[in-house]
């Protein structure tokens, strides 16, 4: 798997919290039609107009965002077989996101439906629902925000 460094050019964003990893992430992919772009990236949407339909973003917000992404590593963008447009595909930096959509997909579907609430479904080849997420120390014991702390360089 491909990983990205932080850009040190002009281009480099200005980092939030420059030592913490959720805020660089957030810098890089946090707002809400980055990550719904993405989204629809995994999930097939290639064409300028794909992610149009399917987001409902106005082309000025599409356009900027679809640049960023390019820009950042998380999409590359690529001339279609027709030779008339752009497709975007995630690049193995934008697929390593998989876990963060399903994660946020999976807390969705926890906090923000009532029961009974009709919602999409992401399922296995075999169409099984994906089980859900849970995070583990180095023993397989579960560990969440009460079992672990942040280690701060000085």
């Amino acid at each position: 798997m491909t990983q990205t460094t932080a850009r040190t050019d002009e281009t480099a964003p200005d980092w939030t919290d420059p030592t913490c990893p959720v805020a660089r992430t957030l810098d890089l992919v946090g707002d809400r039609w980055s990550l719904l772009i993405i989204r629809d990236a995994m999930d097939g949407a290639r064409a300028f107009t794909d992610f149009q339909h399917r987001t409902g973003i106005a082309r000025n917000i599409l356009t900027d965002r679809l640049r960023r992404l390019v820009e950042r590593g998380i999409l590359d963008r690529q001339t279609a077989p027709s030779g008339r447009r752009q497709h975007y595909a995630l690049t193995d930096t934008g697929r390593d996101l998989f876990t963060v959509i399903v994660a946020m997909r999976q807390w969705g579907e926890r906090h923000a439906f009532t029961p009974d609430e009709p919602r999409s479904a992401l399922v296995d080849k075999a169409g099984l629902p994906l089980p859900e997420l849970r995070l583990t120390d180095t023993h397989g014991a579960p560990v969440d925000s009460r079992t672990t702390i942040v280690v701060r360089e000085h």
